[in-house]
């Protein structure tokens, strides 16, 4: 037990010396955040407080509201600083950290999302969670119903505060509990299958795929595509998976069925072609946002993460290079674009990790809005185009006058009269409607997308841009800009060098800044100079996949050499590769982290999600590296990887399609 609080401590904001853009960016808050680390959390044991942990992202849109409506507020800021350790974290510099606690959030409230807000003992067990909690400054104008909408964050400390006064032993009863049960959640699945235990000719049934098939079937929007309703996500890893079912042998085929194949494919590309089409892609300008709010991908929000483009290029070329659809082109020249070009590109070699949702509508204007780099009102492109061209653009793109936004998509009144791209209907229709020349419209079309864009440009500031950089996430765009380089070669020669060179400028800079020669590990964070975050399995898996893309891409043996070389099963003790690091020797797999006291609990994980899964991209890394270098042992590995999980994949095969 520690000692008593009282006044025996004044906390100070300590977040400017974090390099994180996200955590740097409350360190004029009132709240006198820590960052996470042994003096914090060891300020918490000796004053016996609570943890308030919060995390979240540069380019999260809720994470920016509850920043103003609640830790900008003196009266939380009060009530955090006098009753708690208060801590924030960046996701992105700590995943393992936010996997532990967002994995508790979910199981105990039914949903997740960032922020994310979790109460803990100064034993790090989780003791009460949640994401989003409105503040004192809350400025929505619709409120739900639900517990979480209608509970203010202020009721919310009080009640953690009185708690913890009044029936610690309770609390930390209760808090060790949960814990035991995550504990258990997080080994689920592997008890059974500790090496050694399972017979060579077991292994997982082709008929798991066609099960995984039907699930996605079942959840198809025929109408929108995607997999749900809203909100509503481009899960690329789910949408590979289809369109490689129609690729596989026959007998493969032959067990899910040549039809279901077929429409496995259709699926895919009739949601990229409606994602294509939607507001969650920029339509002016390059990329696309991470998910939508609406179902049919009409209004995103609008933050832009490295991680999505890579494997949405990815998806994107997977798709044309099947069809051979210029619309699933189209969009592979986008994305590419968006990777290769500032402010994405850095200009050192890699690529940087988001653009922010928010932005300020006018260099004059002294508050941010959600999508006001993006949205346009009818007025507005009416001064920019002129009148015929402008009634011709918003046909084409869905404005109306009081804007194509839906009232309960706006709780804080951001997008009243304000229009979201999204394309309603083709360039032939339209000339027929308005009895022009179809080549009249697409030029109208391409003209007045880049006046809008050049408009932006010039006079909107752009949204802030999250500079890190970060291994794992690198490494699926240099996978993906390779293979767009080969895939180009004979179409755009041009685009095909610069899609190939963005890559090998990446590889270089994470060898040259973020890997240690000496021990063969990776830092897994660049932003002004080398980050003191140790790299997690994610960006080894990741940048050993891209880098054997793109040696595939090249055939330079440097890229295959550093792949195997952190992948190493070298012995020696000064050698920390992803074996080495992550490999659990005993029931197979590859662990999130590398033991730590600072963690509650070590997670593997082979389920796929926004990203994935490391344990996914792993076994494929090993399986390459075992042909391209004839390696029996790295082949072993592969095959102890995919059964470290088999008990979960046949239970849920739609959740590990990667």
């Amino acid at each position: 037990m520690g000692t008593e609080d009282g006044l025996d401590l004044e906390l100070v904001n300590r977040l400017g010396e974090s390099r994180s853009p996200y955590v740097r960016s409350h360190k004029d808050n009132p709240v006198a955040w820590q960052t996470w680390g042994d003096e914090s959390l060891q300020l918490a044991k000796n004053h016996n407080r609570l943890i308030f942990l919060s995390i979240g992202y540069a380019a999260c849109h809720w994470c920016h509201v509850m920043e103003r409506e609640s830790f900008s507020s003196p009266e939380i800021a009060q009530l955090l600083n006098t009753s708690f350790i208060p801590i924030k974290m960046d996701r992105e510099e700590r995943p393992d950290i936010d996997a532990i606690y967002m994995n508790y959030v979910q199981a105990t409230t039914g949903s997740g999302g960032w922020p994310l807000n979790v109460f803990i003992t100064p034993d790090l067990e989780p003791v009460f969670g949640g994401t989003y909690w409105p503040g004192p400054n809350n400025s929505m104008t619709s409120i739900g119903t639900s517990l979480a909408e209608t509970t203010g964050f202020k009721d919310i400390l009080e009640k953690m505060r009185d708690v913890w006064a009044m029936q610690e032993p309770r609390c930390r009863e209760s808090a060790t509990e949960i814990t035991r049960q995550l504990r258990e959640f997080a080994e689920e699945g592997v008890h059974s299958l500790r090496l050694g235990e399972k017979n060579e000719d077991d292994g997982l049934e082709i008929d798991l795929l066609e099960d995984a098939y039907q699930h996605f079937e079942k959840k198809y929007d025929k109408i929108h595509g995607g997999f749900s309703t809203a909100p509503k996500f481009p899960t690329p890893v789910n949408l590979r998976f289809l369109l490689r079912l129609g690729q596989l042998p026959e007998a493969v085929k032959h067990v899910v069925g040549e039809a279901e194949c077929v429409n496995a494919v259709g699926m895919a590309v009739n949601t990229l072609r409606k994602m294509a089409r939607g507001g969650i892609r920029d339509q002016i300008g390059y990329g696309f946002s991470r998910y939508s709010v609406t179902k049919d991908w009409s209004l995103p929000h609008f933050e832009k993460m490295l991680y999505d483009q890579a494997q949405l290029l990815d998806t994107y070329l997977d798709a044309f290079l099947i069809t051979r659809d210029p619309e699933m082109l189209g969009a592979v020249y986008d994305i590419s674009t968006y990777l290769t070009t500032p402010p994405m590109a850095a200009l050192s070699g890699g690529f940087y990790s988001a653009e922010d949702a928010d932005s300020y509508p006018t260099h004059g204007d002294n508050e941010k809005r959600e999508g006001a780099y993006y949205v346009w009102t009818r007025k507005e492109v009416r001064n920019i185009l002129g009148d015929r061209e402008a009634s011709i653009f918003g046909r084409f793109y869905g404005f109306t006058a009081d804007g194509n936004v839906a009232r309960e998509n706006d709780p804080h009144d951001e997008f009243i009269s304000q229009n979201v791209l999204n394309v309603r209907t083709t360039p032939g229709a339209l000339a027929k409607e308005m009895g022009l020349p179809e080549s009249g419209i697409v030029s109208i079309l391409k003209e007045g997308r880049r006046k809008l864009r050049d408009h932006r440009e010039r006079l909107r500031p752009r949204p802030a841009l999250d500079d890190k950089i970060v291994v794992a996430w690198n490494g699926l765009a240099i996978g993906a800009l390779a293979r767009t380089s080969t895939a180009l070669e004979d179409i755009d020669v041009e685009k095909a060098k610069e899609c190939r060179k963005a890559a090998e400028d990446a590889a270089n800079f994470i060898k040259r800044e973020l890997f240690d020669q000496a021990q063969s590990s990776l830092y897994r964070v660049y932003r002004e100079g080398t980050g003191e975050t140790p790299g997690f399995c994610d960006d080894y898996a990741f940048l050993i996949h891209g880098l054997i893309d793109l040696y595939e891409a090249t055939f330079e043996e440097s890229y295959l050499e550093f792949a195997d070389t952190l992948q190493s099963k070298i012995p020696e003790a000064i050698i920390k590769s992803q074996i080495k690091l992550f490999h659990d020797p005993n029931g197979g797999g590859f662990f999130t982290t590398t033991p730590s006291p600072s963690l509650l609990l070590r997670l593997k994980t082979g389920m796929d999600a926004a990203e994935p899964s490391a344990n996914n991209i792993a076994a494929s890394n090993l399986h390459r590296l075992a042909s391209m270098l004839d390696d029996s042992e790295y082949a072993t590995l592969a095959r102890e990887t995919v059964a470290a999980f088999e008990a979960e994949v046949e239970q849920f095969p739609w959740c590990f399609v990667g």
